[in-house]
């Protein structure tokens, strides 16, 4: 009798055996989060209830990153920490949604910077509202048509967005919350090479941020500005021959052939958004303590004026991150001061600083306290938060 053959698992059957089990293991984690985020907006409905008749904003800054903070210090992994910030970011786009529905205008069409910035700020959950140009988003915030606006206000590169710091003079809006987006152009149309292109469309200011590259790569092409990077997305749909320069997502949207991707001058382009509304961000009783608040003020026209809010600061160990002059509408040669703080002048600690930033200016206006913005890098598909 000859000796009996030792027995050998199949690899194959084997890994196809785990690969059941862990399925398996996979759905039951699944139905687990499907009760838990049912739970949860169990949760959120309740606090709609709560608030009912009250015209609170719905969304708190403050209290979703010290949520998200919270999870990702507690986070033993593997699970990244940018990936569940993407996951809590469209939980408390539902939460919100839940327990109220949530307008939000931004400069329009669907595909601009703006549009991107407030999607991967605020979620998907959010019924967006397209607007013609930003006066339209601060009119829109200040009627309360939409709870909150999305608006670009100052660029790396190019500077303070005027438009926007004109418009708080106008509208009595706060700022609720600030977001940092890196900015990468591509340039995209129905043509299938860049020799074929003879005309460029964009917004003035991606046009300015790529005006070397232009230069150098299409120098017989016109340039032409529009509206926005989306409308110009839109009007290269209808016009052979044409090119826009915008996000690389907009040109998947639009089914457009993407030419040439990070044409800006300068790689490290961000730009600074900020959220806009006409309620306060969090409730009265809050102790949240700002990272920062942003002021407009008047002065009395004399030597040393500016200089005197300048040593208010100075001598209170305040941090001054931004000082804009803008002329004021229909008084020649006076101009309004645009300043964010490094501080939160809500706090009973700064009462004395600002009676004497009051004493000192002939009008002081307080635009809002928020917490530091986050850094969303859109430089490749886009829409993931650096921290």
């Amino acid at each position: 009798m000859g000796a009996s053959k030792k027995f050998e698992p199949n690899p194959a059957e084997s890994t196809a055996k785990r690969m059941a089990e862990v399925r398996g293991e996979i759905d039951a984690v699944d139905k687990d989060i499907l009760e838990r985020l049912n739970r949860r907006a169990e949760l959120s409905l309740e606090v709609g209830k709560l608030k009912a008749g009250n015209r609170d904003l719905i969304f708190k800054p403050f209290r979703e990153r010290e949520v998200i903070d919270k999870l990702i210090r507690e986070n033993p992994g593997p699970l990244p920490s940018e990936h569940l910030r993407a996951v809590y970011r469209e939980i408390f786009s539902s939460s919100r949604s839940l327990q109220r529905p949530q307008k939000v205008g931004y400069l329009g069409p669907e595909g601009t910077f703006s549009y991107f910035a407030g999607l991967e700020f605020l979620g998907g959950s959010v019924d967006y509202r397209p607007m013609a140009d930003i006066e339209e988003v601060f009119q829109a915030a200040a009627a309360r048509e939409v709870e909150l606006g999305v608006i670009p206000l100052e660029n790396s590169l190019q500077g303070t967005v005027g438009q926007s710091l004109d418009c708080f003079l106008r509208y009595d809006v706060y700022i609720e919350a600030e977001i940092f987006c890196r900015i990468s152009h591509s340039i995209f149309g129905r043509v299938e090479q860049l020799s074929q292109v003879k005309v460029v469309y964009s917004h003035p200011q991606p046009l300015a941020q790529c005006g070397g590259w232009l230069r150098a790569n299409l120098p017989r092409a016109g340039i032409v500005p529009i509206e926005s990077t989306a409308a110009a997305g839109r009007r290269v749909l209808e016009e052979p021959g044409s090119a826009a320069i915008g996000h690389k997502a907009l040109a998947q949207m639009l089914g457009l052939n993407v030419l040439a991707s990070g044409v800006e001058d300068q790689p490290d382009n961000w730009t600074r958004f900020v959220i806009i509304g006409s309620y306060k961000a969090d409730d009265p009783g809050d102790k949240t303590i700002r990272d920062k608040t942003s002021i407009l003020f008047t002065l009395p026209d004399k030597p040393g004026a500016l200089a005197s809010i300048l040593n208010v600061l100075a001598t209170n160990e305040i941090n001054m991150k931004k000082l804009e002059s803008r002329p004021m509408r229909g008084e020649k040669w006076k101009y309004v001061f645009f300043v964010d703080l490094e501080c939160d002048l809500g706090q009973k600690q700064y009462e004395a600083v600002l009676k004497q930033l009051s004493e000192n200016c002939n009008t002081l206006r307080i635009l809002g306290g928020y917490p530091s913005g986050p850094y969303l890098d859109f430089s490749g598909r886009g829409l993931s938060a650096l921290r």
